[in-house]
């Protein structure tokens, strides 16, 4: 039963600059053969924007590139985190740095999962569904 709720579409909110790794993401979440409803925004600025906007539903989950103009994933995960109505939407950062100071500063920020941008198509799919599979785990561990 608790599989069953879990498995019900949900939100996901994407900040990714670059319109090909957002189709990416995109086709990889419809591969998984679960509903979600992708919201795709362009930067920092514009992920704050939908979040708090109050005609909104609130996304299940966040998913933030680290290099965006205008504002880039570090500074909307800290504000997003220091916020009372945003902090416990979970946030994983898709990204292409694997440099450890971004990671480390990404976990200090309270990010829930840091995820590498593959290269290959079959690995960037697998990408995503493992930030599925960490959502299910996410709320499953939330409803015990």
């Amino acid at each position: 039963m608790m599989i069953a709720a879990a498995r019900r579409p949900f939100d996901v909110l994407l900040a990714e600059d670059d319109a090909g790794d957002a189709m990416l993401v995109e086709e990889a979440f419809a591969s998984r053969g679960v509903g979600h409803h992708l919201h795709i925004v362009g930067d920092g600025v514009d992920a704050l924007a939908y979040l708090r906007d109050p005609t909104r539903e609130r996304p299940d989950l966040i998913i933030l590139d680290l290099n965006m103009p205008r504002m880039g994933g570090r500074e909307a995960l800290s504000l997003i985190k220091e916020d009372q109505e945003l902090r416990t939407i979970p946030v994983v950062v898709l990204t292409t740095s694997q440099a450890p100071d971004d990671v480390r500063t990404s976990y200090r920020l309270h990010a829930n999962a840091y995820v590498c941008k593959p290269q290959t198509l079959d690995a960037f799919i697998e990408a995503v569904q493992s930030i599925d599979d960490f959502y299910l785990d996410f709320v499953r561990l939330a409803s015990d």
